[in-house]
């Protein structure tokens, strides 16, 4: 089985997720995408969706999925996104697309956290994939050097600006071993828009495609 037809696995295991009536959050990656396509023939059963970036909200639109903006609903009945690490505390490191600042407004405002994955995003501990920070332009240089301070090794994601009109440094070499800690330290510097750790806001249920089939796992 090929890693494609698992994440369309787990796309497909979270359609059982979907919210009656309710506000479905779409968070981003090539897991999602094909969760939205799997949500194109399941559309009638939910009131709307809400975007974490300009390309889930046009795959949305090409789908014929309603769409509304995040400031015209009061919640998210549930958050349905990926991750590109995930540990057994369902605290993931996300951003690998670079929506990351998005993702997290979303996931922390739901009601209910859906991460569906292939097998090879569950680790042990996190880390050995690089950790995005969404960085103000004029802060670029003052973040990077207090990066370095935490013991991180930064390097700017060249050509890409994301959807709030920022940058990325993706973050090599920190250390995992706290990572609520981490988490709120990093949101303390100013500059710093929004880290693709997620820890204060771990997942609520993962969905994790094997070969052998789908592992579903609450979080207690």
């Amino acid at each position: 089985m090929t890693q494609n037809e698992l994440k369309q696995q787990a796309a497909l295991a979270a359609l059982d997720y979907i919210p009656d009536n309710g506000i479905l959050g779409i968070g981003s990656g090539s897991t999602v995408n094909f969760f939205i396509a799997a949500l194109a023939n399941k559309k009638h059963l939910i009131g709307a969706t809400v975007a974490s970036s300009v390309a889930s909200y046009t795959l949305l639109k090409q789908h014929h999925i309603p769409v509304v903006e995040f400031n015209q609903v009061a919640t998210i009945d549930v958050y349905i996104d990926g991750a590109d690490e995930i540990n057994p505390l369902f605290q993931m490191i996300k951003g690998g697309g670079g929506c990351l600042l998005r993702e997290k407004i979303l996931a922390t405002a739901a009601r209910k956290f859906v991460c569906i994955a292939d097998d090879s995003k569950m680790v042990k501990a996190l880390g050995a994939f690089p950790l995005a920070i969404e960085v103000l332009p004029m802060a670029q240089s003052y973040v990077a050097r207090e990066l370095v301070k935490l013991g991180g090794l930064p390097v700017l994601r060249e050509g890409f600006i994301t959807d709030n009109h920022n940058i990325i440094l993706d973050v090599h070499e920190l250390s995992f071993h706290e990572p609520i800690a981490l988490e709120e330290k990093l949101a303390t510097i100013p500059g710093v828009l929004g880290s693709g750790l997620f820890a204060r806001r771990p997942a609520d249920s993962l969905l994790l495609a094997t070969t052998t089939g789908i592992q579903i796992k609450e979080h207690r």
